[in-house]
């Protein structure tokens, strides 16, 4: 199984997940498990994907099912830094068509501030 890392930290709004390694069939539903239980229903997340070197359709089925995840709650995925073969694969396939993808997390990070708050984090 390739080697995947996975770092969480809670943003003002939302999540960071930096992804680090490869991502591909054998490992893509344990992430994809991690991500459902880390985000705050109706916050956004910002997926780092600087640090991927690999992905393969396992990794774009997950992108898109946790788009799909978040736009039902009325929050958005942001994908940050994808570069080389994941940036390929998101070009090649029309993916990165469907996704709101950042030049760097900066600018993700930046997007995520523009937004508005989640009503359930105003009622606390």
């Amino acid at each position: 199984m390739p080697l995947l890392n996975v770092h969480c930290r809670p943003l003002p709004t939302g999540i960071l997940v930096t992804v680090t390694g490869e991502l591909d069939v054998t490992n893509a539903a344990e992430l994809e498990s991690l991500l459902e239980g880390a985000t705050p229903p109706g916050e956004p997340m910002v997926l780092d994907l600087g640090g991927l070197t690999f992905m393969d359709c396992g990794g774009l089925h997950l992108l898109m099912r946790q788009q799909d995840r978040l736009r039902r709650q009325a929050a958005r995925l942001h994908v940050a830094a994808a570069h080389g073969s994941p940036a390929v694969l998101l070009r090649i396939t029309g993916v990165g068509d469907a996704l709101t993808l950042h030049a760097n997390l900066g600018q993700a990070l930046d997007a995520v501030r523009r937004e508005r708050p989640s009503p359930l984090r105003e009622s606390c």
